[in-house]
């Protein structure tokens, strides 16, 4: 399956590059009566030198290269804000040519550099406790808008110069719920792990989904990737109150779509179930117990995250003892699992808060309420 080459015969505006993967870019040139080689020298000048002029591009002859101004072009979102945090996580804030803003994380740590990206201007789902659901809905990203965001933190990472800073590993945890904007993240992340783009490895690039489960049985056909679910708790009863999404797709369901998408992954392959510990909500020795029951022979890495206030969010973040409590519960039971250090929340790119600016089709934000359970502020 190559992504789809969308075009309007009415007009003659120019087809962005940036976003289409190898089969794409090959279906392009042969469009346009060139040899499918093209596509590779394309995708390398593009993804791995970052090349955006054409006339720089040295292997291609003069006549297609007048072609490419005319008929193409390499376009990027601007940068809008730019922000490093005390803890060395960098966010920038993008702005798109609508007018909506989305924003992108780069997290160090010792071992890898992890970039978190956006798939959505707002998100189509509605998750209590996090901010970007709050803010609403406007669009699905491109894939040209999507890619744009490693290809941007790759530019500008390299010109800091510094050892530590380089992208080894992408997750779609950013802005948007990644399986309702289905083919543009499938060929995003297929221009991910492209050996003539970023090369990055199956281990290397996670797609999160709050429990979409056609597009989750869908993407294990396509895909061989790490698969990220954010579960947040472990009875129908809560998650359809913290992830309503829940109420289409219960858990009994959820998890038999992770089963089926373990089955068409490769040797190793586990599924990272993602864990937002909101004080005296989700956090308690039975939330664990019942965590292990739900997630018996699933191939699982747990991560627990201290949830990131925003305002009025009503939620509270479990204290840290109760965090490590409910960790070793996990742990005995031969869980592999991982309480996340909470990064970049000074300038507000720790998970869950991130907002951007979103021009609201959803009308959620203005017909939000206060979560229920009694919230303490």
């Amino acid at each position: 399956m190559s992504a789809t080459i969308q075009t309007d015969k009415t007009t003659t505006q120019p087809l962005n590059l940036l976003g289409l993967d190898r089969p794409a870019m090959q279906d392009y040139f042969s469009e346009i009566g060139e040899k499918t080689f093209r596509a590779s020298q394309i995708t390398k000048w593009i993804h791995q030198l970052g090349v955006t002029d054409f006339d720089q591009m040295s292997n291609l002859s003069k006549a297609l290269r007048a072609e490419l101004h005319e008929k193409a072009v390499i376009r990027m979102p601007e940068v809008a804000l730019d922000e490093l945090s005390r803890d060395g996580t960098r966010k920038w804030v993008l702005q798109l040519e609508d007018g909506n803003r989305i924003e992108t994380v780069f997290i160090p740590e010792s071992d890898r550099g992890t970039l978190c990206v956006s798939s959505q201007v707002g998100c189509a789902l509605d998750c209590s406790f996090c901010s970007t659901g709050r803010q609403g809905f406007n669009r699905n990203l491109s894939s040209a808008e999507i890619i744009s965001q490693l290809w941007l933190a790759n530019k500008l990472l390299n010109e800091e110069k510094k050892p530590g800073r380089k992208i080894t590993n992408v997750v779609l945890m950013g802005m948007g719920e990644p399986l309702l904007n289905f083919d543009n993240v499938v060929s995003a992340v297929r221009v991910m792990m492209d050996d003539f783009a970023y090369g990055l490895s199956k281990r290397r690039v996670t797609v999160s989904t709050a429990g979409v489960i056609p597009a989750m049985d869908r993407i294990g056909d396509l895909l061989d990737m790490r698969l990220a679910v954010s579960l947040h708790a472990t009875n129908d009863e809560l998650r359809n109150e913290l992830v309503p999404l829940n109420k289409k797709y219960p858990l009994k369901e959820l998890m038999a779509a992770c089963r089926r998408f373990i089955d068409k992954q490769s040797s190793r392959s586990r599924i990272t179930f993602e864990y937002v510990m909101l004080d005296g909500i989700n956090d308690q020795p039975e939330h664990a117990r019942e965590l292990i029951k739900l997630l018996k022979g699933i191939p699982t890495l747990m991560n627990l995250i201290p949830f990131n206030p925003f305002p009025g969010s009503g939620y509270r973040s479990s204290p840290a003892s109760q965090i490590e409590r409910f960790s070793d519960i996990l742990m005995r039971a031969d869980m592999t699992t991982v309480v996340r250090r909470t990064r970049g929340d000074d300038i507000d790119a720790a998970c869950g808060q991130l907002i951007g600016k979103v021009d609201d089709r959803s009308r959620r934000e203005k017909r939000f309420v206060e979560p229920r359970f009694g919230m303490r502020l």
